[in-house]
Protein backbone atom coordinates (compact mmCIF):
# COMPACT_ATOMS: atom_id res chain seq x y z
CA UNK A 1 0.00 0.00 0.00
CA UNK A 2 2.74 2.36 0.98
CA UNK A 3 4.59 1.45 -2.40
CA UNK A 4 1.15 2.40 -4.34
CA UNK A 5 0.83 6.17 -2.67
CA UNK A 6 4.63 6.34 -3.29
CA UNK A 7 4.08 5.60 -7.13
CA UNK A 8 1.24 7.95 -6.82
CA UNK A 9 2.92 10.80 -4.91
CA UNK A 10 5.95 10.81 -7.94
CA UNK A 11 3.07 10.69 -10.49
CA UNK A 12 1.42 13.49 -9.34
CA UNK A 13 4.80 15.39 -9.10
CA UNK A 14 5.89 14.38 -12.40
CA UNK A 15 2.22 15.67 -13.76
CA UNK A 16 2.86 19.13 -11.77
CA UNK A 17 6.44 19.60 -13.05
CA UNK A 18 5.21 18.84 -16.88
CA UNK A 19 2.12 20.93 -16.53
CA UNK A 20 4.68 23.90 -15.17
CA UNK A 21 7.19 23.10 -18.08
CA UNK A 22 4.33 24.62 -20.44
CA UNK A 23 5.87 27.51 -22.10
CA UNK A 24 4.66 30.71 -20.50
CA UNK A 25 5.32 34.57 -22.03
CA UNK A 26 5.04 37.82 -20.78
CA UNK A 27 1.97 39.38 -20.91
CA UNK A 28 3.20 42.16 -23.42
CA UNK A 29 4.32 38.88 -26.23
CA UNK A 30 0.51 37.47 -26.32
CA UNK A 31 -2.08 37.85 -29.12
CA UNK A 32 -2.93 41.29 -31.06
CA UNK A 33 0.54 42.53 -30.05
CA UNK A 34 2.35 44.33 -32.16
CA UNK A 35 6.43 44.32 -32.59
CA UNK A 36 9.15 46.71 -34.16
CA UNK A 37 9.48 46.68 -37.39
CA UNK A 38 12.44 45.74 -39.57
CA UNK A 39 14.52 44.69 -36.24
CA UNK A 40 15.77 41.96 -34.50
CA UNK A 41 12.90 42.04 -31.95
CA UNK A 42 13.40 40.37 -28.38
CA UNK A 43 11.25 37.55 -27.30
CA UNK A 44 11.90 35.87 -24.30
CA UNK A 45 9.83 33.54 -21.36
CA UNK A 46 10.32 30.17 -19.29
CA UNK A 47 9.71 26.62 -19.96
CA UNK A 48 10.70 23.28 -18.57
CA UNK A 49 14.81 23.71 -17.70
CA UNK A 50 16.99 22.05 -20.59
CA UNK A 51 14.81 22.04 -22.90
CA UNK A 52 14.62 23.43 -26.82
CA UNK A 53 11.96 26.32 -27.79
CA UNK A 54 11.48 26.36 -31.12
CA UNK A 55 9.64 29.40 -32.37
CA UNK A 56 8.25 29.91 -36.17
CA UNK A 57 7.37 33.23 -37.66
CA UNK A 58 4.45 33.29 -40.18
CA UNK A 59 5.69 36.14 -42.09
CA UNK A 60 8.79 34.30 -43.65
CA UNK A 61 8.80 30.86 -42.34
CA UNK A 62 11.67 30.98 -39.96
CA UNK A 63 12.17 28.65 -37.28
CA UNK A 64 14.52 29.74 -34.56
CA UNK A 65 15.81 27.66 -31.71
CA UNK A 66 16.81 28.01 -28.45
CA UNK A 67 17.81 25.98 -25.41
CA UNK A 68 16.49 26.45 -21.70
CA UNK A 69 18.43 27.53 -19.41
CA UNK A 70 19.30 25.69 -15.71
CA UNK A 71 16.55 28.43 -13.95
CA UNK A 72 14.00 27.73 -16.97
CA UNK A 73 14.31 31.04 -18.44
CA UNK A 74 14.90 31.56 -22.44
CA UNK A 75 15.64 34.26 -24.77
CA UNK A 76 16.35 34.65 -28.35
CA UNK A 77 15.83 37.43 -31.01
CA UNK A 78 13.43 37.02 -34.19
CA UNK A 79 13.94 39.34 -37.19
CA UNK A 80 10.89 41.52 -38.19
CA UNK A 81 10.53 42.57 -41.66
CA UNK A 82 8.42 45.81 -42.97
CA UNK A 83 5.37 46.78 -41.43
CA UNK A 84 2.33 44.58 -42.50
CA UNK A 85 0.09 41.33 -41.02
CA UNK A 86 -1.49 40.16 -39.33
CA UNK A 87 0.97 37.74 -38.45
CA UNK A 88 0.50 34.36 -36.67
CA UNK A 89 4.15 33.17 -34.07
CA UNK A 90 4.23 29.30 -33.14
CA UNK A 91 6.37 28.27 -30.10
CA UNK A 92 6.87 24.37 -28.79
CA UNK A 93 9.03 22.76 -26.43
CA UNK A 94 7.30 19.44 -27.73
CA UNK A 95 3.67 21.39 -26.73
CA UNK A 96 2.55 24.02 -29.31
CA UNK A 97 1.81 27.82 -28.25
CA UNK A 98 0.74 30.09 -31.16
CA UNK A 99 0.04 33.73 -30.84
CA UNK A 100 -2.09 34.84 -33.61
CA UNK A 101 -2.97 38.36 -34.79
CA UNK A 102 0.22 40.26 -34.93
CA UNK A 103 1.27 43.14 -36.15
CA UNK A 104 4.54 44.69 -37.15
CA UNK A 105 4.81 48.38 -36.93
CA UNK A 106 6.06 51.28 -34.59
CA UNK A 107 5.77 50.44 -30.91
CA UNK A 108 6.10 53.19 -28.34
CA UNK A 109 5.93 52.86 -24.76
CA UNK A 110 4.62 55.81 -22.33
CA UNK A 111 5.26 56.48 -18.99
CA UNK A 112 4.70 59.20 -16.34
CA UNK A 113 1.94 60.17 -14.03
CA UNK A 114 -1.86 61.05 -13.65
CA UNK A 115 -1.90 63.26 -16.73
CA UNK A 116 -0.58 60.12 -19.16
CA UNK A 117 -2.42 57.99 -17.19
CA UNK A 118 -5.64 60.00 -17.51
CA UNK A 119 -7.84 57.73 -19.57
CA UNK A 120 -10.08 59.01 -22.57
CA UNK A 121 -12.96 58.84 -20.41
CA UNK A 122 -10.86 61.58 -17.94
CA UNK A 123 -11.21 61.17 -14.51
CA UNK A 124 -14.60 61.70 -12.07
CA UNK A 125 -16.22 65.15 -13.32
CA UNK A 126 -12.80 65.57 -15.09
CA UNK A 127 -13.73 65.05 -18.34
CA UNK A 128 -11.13 65.28 -21.56
CA UNK A 129 -11.77 67.46 -24.44
CA UNK A 130 -12.77 65.98 -27.73
CA UNK A 131 -13.33 62.37 -25.89
CA UNK A 132 -17.02 61.76 -27.58
CA UNK A 133 -15.56 62.47 -30.89
CA UNK A 134 -12.88 60.23 -30.53
CA UNK A 135 -15.30 57.34 -29.44
CA UNK A 136 -17.08 57.43 -32.01
CA UNK A 137 -14.67 57.79 -34.60
CA UNK A 138 -11.43 55.87 -33.53
CA UNK A 139 -11.55 52.51 -33.87
CA UNK A 140 -8.71 51.40 -35.62
CA UNK A 141 -7.83 47.38 -36.02
CA UNK A 142 -4.40 48.93 -36.80
CA UNK A 143 -3.48 51.01 -33.56
CA UNK A 144 -3.01 48.59 -30.81
CA UNK A 145 -3.26 49.44 -26.89
CA UNK A 146 -1.55 47.63 -23.94
CA UNK A 147 -1.89 49.26 -19.96
CA UNK A 148 0.48 47.93 -17.40
CA UNK A 149 -1.69 47.33 -14.25
CA UNK A 150 -0.56 49.04 -11.32
CA UNK A 151 2.27 47.20 -9.25
CA UNK A 152 4.57 48.31 -6.76
CA UNK A 153 7.39 46.67 -5.75
CA UNK A 154 10.24 46.80 -3.16
CA UNK A 155 12.42 43.68 -5.28
CA UNK A 156 12.27 43.84 -9.44
CA UNK A 157 9.82 41.29 -10.91
CA UNK A 158 9.70 39.69 -14.02
CA UNK A 159 5.89 39.59 -14.70
CA UNK A 160 3.41 41.93 -15.12
CA UNK A 161 -0.23 42.19 -16.03
CA UNK A 162 -2.11 43.86 -18.91
CA UNK A 163 -3.36 42.64 -22.24
CA UNK A 164 -3.41 43.87 -25.99
CA UNK A 165 -6.52 45.44 -27.47
CA UNK A 166 -7.14 46.74 -31.06
CA UNK A 167 -8.53 50.28 -31.08
CA UNK A 168 -11.85 50.55 -30.39
CA UNK A 169 -15.05 52.55 -28.38
CA UNK A 170 -14.45 50.49 -25.52
CA UNK A 171 -10.99 49.68 -25.04
CA UNK A 172 -9.99 53.76 -25.97
CA UNK A 173 -12.50 54.96 -23.42
CA UNK A 174 -9.82 53.15 -20.99
CA UNK A 175 -6.99 53.92 -22.41
CA UNK A 176 -4.56 56.91 -21.74
CA UNK A 177 -6.15 59.76 -23.70
CA UNK A 178 -2.53 61.24 -24.38
CA UNK A 179 -1.00 58.24 -25.73
CA UNK A 180 -3.98 57.44 -27.81
CA UNK A 181 -3.97 60.53 -29.23
CA UNK A 182 -0.20 60.40 -30.01
CA UNK A 183 -0.42 56.85 -31.53
CA UNK A 184 -3.64 58.17 -32.95
CA UNK A 185 -1.45 60.92 -35.42
CA UNK A 186 1.19 58.15 -35.57
CA UNK A 187 -0.96 55.91 -37.73
CA UNK A 188 -2.29 59.14 -39.72
CA UNK A 189 0.88 60.03 -41.12
CA UNK A 190 2.62 56.81 -41.34
CA UNK A 191 -0.48 54.83 -42.16
CA UNK A 192 1.50 51.85 -40.44
CA UNK A 193 0.72 49.81 -37.87
CA UNK A 194 1.52 51.68 -34.32
CA UNK A 195 1.46 49.68 -30.62
CA UNK A 196 1.05 51.61 -27.80
CA UNK A 197 2.48 49.66 -23.95
CA UNK A 198 1.01 52.58 -21.31
CA UNK A 199 2.68 52.11 -17.80
CA UNK A 200 2.08 55.03 -15.54
CA UNK A 201 0.46 55.59 -12.56
CA UNK A 202 -1.48 58.90 -10.83
CA UNK A 203 0.54 60.83 -8.49
CA UNK A 204 3.79 58.97 -9.34
CA UNK A 205 7.48 60.41 -8.39
CA UNK A 206 10.44 60.41 -11.27
CA UNK A 207 12.17 58.41 -7.82
CA UNK A 208 9.92 55.94 -8.53
CA UNK A 209 11.05 54.77 -12.22
CA UNK A 210 14.36 54.63 -11.47
CA UNK A 211 16.56 51.60 -10.03
CA UNK A 212 18.66 51.93 -6.49
CA UNK A 213 21.33 51.97 -8.47
CA UNK A 214 20.80 55.63 -10.08
CA UNK A 215 19.37 57.31 -7.47
CA UNK A 216 22.84 56.98 -5.30
CA UNK A 217 24.13 59.71 -6.86
CA UNK A 218 21.07 61.40 -4.91
CA UNK A 219 21.73 61.39 -1.09
CA UNK A 220 18.63 63.56 -0.68
CA UNK A 221 16.90 60.31 -1.70
CA UNK A 222 15.10 57.96 0.79
CA UNK A 223 14.89 54.32 -0.99
CA UNK A 224 13.35 51.67 0.95
CA UNK A 225 14.10 49.11 3.20
CA UNK A 226 11.45 46.92 3.59
CA UNK A 227 7.87 46.03 2.47
CA UNK A 228 6.24 48.65 4.87
CA UNK A 229 8.14 51.43 3.08
CA UNK A 230 6.59 50.56 -0.27
CA UNK A 231 3.10 49.85 0.79
CA UNK A 232 3.45 53.20 2.88
CA UNK A 233 4.73 55.48 -0.31
CA UNK A 234 3.45 53.56 -2.80
CA UNK A 235 3.78 55.06 -6.19
CA UNK A 236 5.75 57.90 -4.62
CA UNK A 237 8.37 55.12 -3.08
CA UNK A 238 12.04 55.85 -4.80
CA UNK A 239 12.53 52.28 -7.11
CA UNK A 240 9.02 51.04 -6.46
CA UNK A 241 7.05 51.58 -9.98
CA UNK A 242 10.92 50.77 -11.61
CA UNK A 243 10.80 47.41 -9.92
CA UNK A 244 7.29 46.50 -10.29
CA UNK A 245 6.25 48.52 -13.77
CA UNK A 246 9.24 48.85 -15.72
CA UNK A 247 11.63 46.35 -14.99
CA UNK A 248 9.40 43.53 -16.92
CA UNK A 249 9.06 45.50 -19.94
CA UNK A 250 12.58 46.41 -20.49
CA UNK A 251 13.92 44.70 -23.38
CA UNK A 252 10.72 44.70 -25.16
CA UNK A 253 11.62 46.35 -28.60
CA UNK A 254 10.54 49.91 -29.18
CA UNK A 255 11.05 52.56 -31.12
CA UNK A 256 11.16 55.25 -28.04
CA UNK A 257 9.51 56.80 -25.22
CA UNK A 258 6.85 59.60 -24.61
CA UNK A 259 6.83 60.73 -20.63
CA UNK A 260 4.06 62.79 -18.92
CA UNK A 261 5.22 63.39 -15.16
CA UNK A 262 6.70 66.29 -13.02
CA UNK A 263 3.72 67.24 -11.33
CA UNK A 264 4.51 64.91 -7.75
CA UNK A 265 8.44 66.94 -7.77
CA UNK A 266 7.10 70.60 -7.97
CA UNK A 267 7.89 70.90 -4.20
CA UNK A 268 11.48 70.09 -5.30
CA UNK A 269 12.14 71.00 -8.18
CA UNK A 270 16.07 72.01 -7.95
CA UNK A 271 17.11 68.24 -8.57
CA UNK A 272 14.44 67.25 -11.44
CA UNK A 273 16.91 68.08 -14.63
CA UNK A 274 19.22 65.94 -12.90
CA UNK A 275 16.73 62.99 -11.95
CA UNK A 276 15.18 62.64 -14.94
CA UNK A 277 18.65 63.00 -16.88
CA UNK A 278 19.61 60.08 -14.68
CA UNK A 279 16.72 58.39 -15.74
CA UNK A 280 16.51 58.29 -19.29
CA UNK A 281 20.23 57.25 -19.46
CA UNK A 282 19.34 54.56 -17.05
CA UNK A 283 17.05 53.23 -19.02
CA UNK A 284 18.86 53.45 -22.58
CA UNK A 285 21.42 51.62 -21.37
CA UNK A 286 19.10 48.70 -19.94
CA UNK A 287 17.21 48.50 -22.44
CA UNK A 288 20.33 48.32 -24.73
CA UNK A 289 18.61 50.12 -28.02
CA UNK A 290 21.06 52.98 -28.23
CA UNK A 291 20.21 56.38 -28.01
CA UNK A 292 16.22 55.66 -28.62
CA UNK A 293 13.84 58.89 -29.00
CA UNK A 294 12.67 60.31 -25.81
CA UNK A 295 9.73 62.79 -26.12
CA UNK A 296 8.11 64.17 -22.79
CA UNK A 297 5.32 66.75 -21.70
CA UNK A 298 6.24 70.11 -20.00
CA UNK A 299 3.84 69.87 -17.17
CA UNK A 300 0.90 72.16 -18.09
CA UNK A 301 0.18 75.35 -15.86
CA UNK A 302 -2.04 75.02 -12.80
CA UNK A 303 -2.91 76.58 -9.46
CA UNK A 304 -0.86 74.94 -7.15
CA UNK A 305 -2.16 76.99 -4.14
CA UNK A 306 -5.55 75.26 -4.16
CA UNK A 307 -3.77 71.86 -2.62
CA UNK A 308 -1.93 74.07 -0.62
CA UNK A 309 1.35 73.88 -2.07
CA UNK A 310 3.67 77.27 -1.43
CA UNK A 311 5.61 75.75 -3.97
CA UNK A 312 6.15 77.90 -8.17
CA UNK A 313 5.86 75.49 -10.40
CA UNK A 314 7.73 77.48 -13.10
CA UNK A 315 10.92 76.33 -11.48
CA UNK A 316 9.89 72.78 -12.09
CA UNK A 317 9.01 73.60 -16.01
CA UNK A 318 12.39 75.28 -15.91
CA UNK A 319 14.32 72.83 -14.67
CA UNK A 320 12.71 69.96 -17.59
CA UNK A 321 13.39 72.89 -20.51
CA UNK A 322 16.74 72.12 -19.52
CA UNK A 323 16.30 68.31 -20.44
CA UNK A 324 16.33 68.91 -23.97
CA UNK A 325 19.66 70.74 -24.26
CA UNK A 326 21.62 68.14 -22.75
CA UNK A 327 20.48 64.75 -23.36
CA UNK A 328 20.63 63.57 -27.28
CA UNK A 329 17.72 62.60 -29.20
CA UNK A 330 14.96 64.09 -26.52
CA UNK A 331 12.72 66.95 -26.98
CA UNK A 332 10.08 68.84 -25.21
CA UNK A 333 6.63 69.38 -25.99
CA UNK A 334 5.11 72.81 -24.42
CA UNK A 335 1.90 72.93 -22.96
CA UNK A 336 1.70 76.66 -21.49
CA UNK A 337 -1.58 77.19 -23.29
CA UNK A 338 -3.52 73.87 -21.97
CA UNK A 339 -3.09 74.07 -18.54
CA UNK A 340 -6.35 74.26 -16.31
CA UNK A 341 -6.32 77.05 -13.55
CA UNK A 342 -8.77 74.87 -10.85
CA UNK A 343 -7.48 71.46 -12.03
CA UNK A 344 -4.31 69.69 -12.31
CA UNK A 345 -5.31 67.22 -14.61
CA UNK A 346 -6.05 69.40 -17.82
CA UNK A 347 -8.65 68.54 -20.08
CA UNK A 348 -6.83 69.40 -23.41
CA UNK A 349 -4.74 65.98 -23.53
CA UNK A 350 -5.08 66.11 -27.57
CA UNK A 351 -2.42 68.99 -27.74
CA UNK A 352 -0.46 66.83 -25.31
CA UNK A 353 -0.68 63.85 -27.89
CA UNK A 354 -0.39 65.50 -31.04
CA UNK A 355 2.68 67.60 -29.96
CA UNK A 356 4.63 64.51 -28.75
CA UNK A 357 3.76 62.90 -31.84
CA UNK A 358 4.87 66.10 -33.60
CA UNK A 359 8.00 65.50 -32.08
CA UNK A 360 8.49 62.25 -32.69
CA UNK A 361 7.45 62.73 -36.65
CA UNK A 362 10.40 65.36 -36.83
CA UNK A 363 12.81 64.11 -35.34
CA UNK A 364 12.73 60.24 -35.50
CA UNK A 365 10.51 59.99 -38.97
CA UNK A 366 11.65 62.56 -40.52
CA UNK A 367 8.79 64.30 -41.68
CA UNK A 368 9.13 67.53 -43.40
CA UNK A 369 7.49 70.57 -42.79
CA UNK A 370 6.17 70.44 -39.35
CA UNK A 371 6.62 73.63 -36.95
CA UNK A 372 9.19 73.95 -34.34
CA UNK A 373 8.76 74.95 -30.39
CA UNK A 374 10.66 77.98 -30.31
CA UNK A 375 12.81 78.81 -26.67
CA UNK A 376 14.38 81.38 -25.30
CA UNK A 377 18.09 81.78 -25.95
CA UNK A 378 19.51 85.50 -24.53
CA UNK A 379 18.28 89.05 -23.60
CA UNK A 380 20.83 92.29 -23.47
CA UNK A 381 19.48 95.15 -21.96
CA UNK A 382 19.38 98.48 -23.47
CA UNK A 383 19.24 101.22 -21.03
CA UNK A 384 15.61 101.04 -19.59
CA UNK A 385 14.71 98.18 -22.05
CA UNK A 386 15.13 94.14 -22.23
CA UNK A 387 15.47 92.72 -25.92
CA UNK A 388 14.88 89.13 -25.20
CA UNK A 389 15.64 86.61 -27.87
CA UNK A 390 15.10 83.19 -28.87
CA UNK A 391 16.05 80.06 -31.18
CA UNK A 392 14.61 77.61 -33.32
CA UNK A 393 12.31 80.28 -34.16
CA UNK A 394 12.56 80.90 -37.59
CA UNK A 395 9.27 82.11 -38.74
CA UNK A 396 9.60 84.94 -35.85
CA UNK A 397 7.74 84.86 -32.46
CA UNK A 398 4.46 86.77 -31.85
CA UNK A 399 1.43 87.09 -29.20
CA UNK A 400 -1.36 84.82 -29.69
CA UNK A 401 -4.46 87.46 -30.22
CA UNK A 402 -2.37 90.42 -28.96
CA UNK A 403 0.27 93.23 -30.17
CA UNK A 404 1.50 92.80 -26.44
CA UNK A 405 1.66 90.27 -22.96
CA UNK A 406 0.94 91.14 -19.31
CA UNK A 407 2.94 88.11 -18.61
CA UNK A 408 6.31 90.02 -18.73
CA UNK A 409 7.87 91.07 -15.47
CA UNK A 410 11.36 92.78 -15.39
CA UNK A 411 13.69 93.87 -12.40
CA UNK A 412 16.67 95.44 -11.44
CA UNK A 413 19.26 95.16 -8.75
CA UNK A 414 16.83 94.82 -5.99
CA UNK A 415 15.63 91.87 -7.55
CA UNK A 416 11.50 92.90 -6.90
CA UNK A 417 9.93 92.16 -9.88
CA UNK A 418 7.30 94.57 -11.27
CA UNK A 419 4.85 94.03 -14.17
CA UNK A 420 6.11 95.14 -17.44
CA UNK A 421 4.98 96.09 -21.13
CA UNK A 422 5.93 93.92 -23.89
CA UNK A 423 6.27 94.39 -27.94
CA UNK A 424 8.02 93.03 -30.50
CA UNK A 425 9.94 93.44 -33.31
CA UNK A 426 10.90 91.10 -35.61
CA UNK A 427 11.94 88.38 -33.51
CA UNK A 428 12.87 90.08 -30.74
CA UNK A 429 10.47 91.02 -27.49
CA UNK A 430 11.26 94.31 -26.10
CA UNK A 431 10.09 94.61 -22.36
CA UNK A 432 9.88 97.73 -20.08
CA UNK A 433 8.46 98.84 -16.64
CA UNK A 434 8.16 102.41 -15.81
CA UNK A 435 9.00 101.08 -12.10
CA UNK A 436 12.23 99.97 -13.67
CA UNK A 437 14.92 101.86 -14.46
CA UNK A 438 18.01 99.71 -14.85
CA UNK A 439 16.57 96.37 -15.16
CA UNK A 440 18.88 93.66 -15.02
CA UNK A 441 16.33 90.28 -15.20
CA UNK A 442 13.01 89.20 -17.06
CA UNK A 443 10.62 86.90 -16.66
CA UNK A 444 7.84 85.39 -18.92
CA UNK A 445 5.14 83.25 -17.42
CA UNK A 446 6.81 82.87 -13.92
CA UNK A 447 4.03 81.43 -12.00
CA UNK A 448 1.63 78.44 -11.37
CA UNK A 449 -0.98 79.68 -13.73
CA UNK A 450 -0.86 81.33 -16.73
CA UNK A 451 -1.97 81.04 -20.37
CA UNK A 452 0.84 81.12 -22.14
CA UNK A 453 0.46 83.82 -25.45
CA UNK A 454 4.10 83.93 -26.41
CA UNK A 455 4.08 81.59 -29.66
CA UNK A 456 5.77 80.33 -32.43
CA UNK A 457 4.49 78.74 -35.53
CA UNK A 458 1.06 77.68 -34.08
CA UNK A 459 3.14 76.88 -30.64
CA UNK A 460 3.66 78.28 -27.10
CA UNK A 461 7.29 79.06 -26.01
CA UNK A 462 7.59 77.53 -22.35
CA UNK A 463 7.87 80.03 -19.69
CA UNK A 464 11.16 81.28 -18.70
CA UNK A 465 13.63 83.56 -16.76
CA UNK A 466 16.64 85.21 -17.16
CA UNK A 467 18.20 85.34 -13.87
CA UNK A 468 19.39 82.09 -11.55
CA UNK A 469 17.92 84.39 -7.97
Amino acid sequence: MKYNRLLVGVAMTLSAMVMKAEIKLPHMFGDNMVMQRNSDCNIWGTADALKTVKITTSWNGKTYKVKVGDDGKWKLKISTPDAGGPYDISLSDGKALTLHNILIGEVWICSGQSNMEMPMKGFKAQPVDGALHELITGADKDLRLFTVSRNARLQAVDTLQGKWNAADAETIRQFSATAYYFGSMLRKSLRIPVGLIVTSWGGSACEAWMSSDWLKAFPDVKLPTNEKDVDKLAQRCPTALYNGMLRPLIGFTMRGVIWYQGEDNVNRASSYSALMQKMISGWRNEWKEGTFPFYYCQIAPYDYSLINWSYNSAYLREQQSMVENNVDNCRMAVLMDAGLQYGIHPRKKREAGERLAMLALKNTYNVNGLPEFAAYSGVKFDGDTAVVSFSRSREWVYFNNSTSSDLFEVAGADKVFHPAKSWISRNQVYVKSDEVKHPVAVRYAFHDWAVGDLFHDGLPVSSFRTDNW
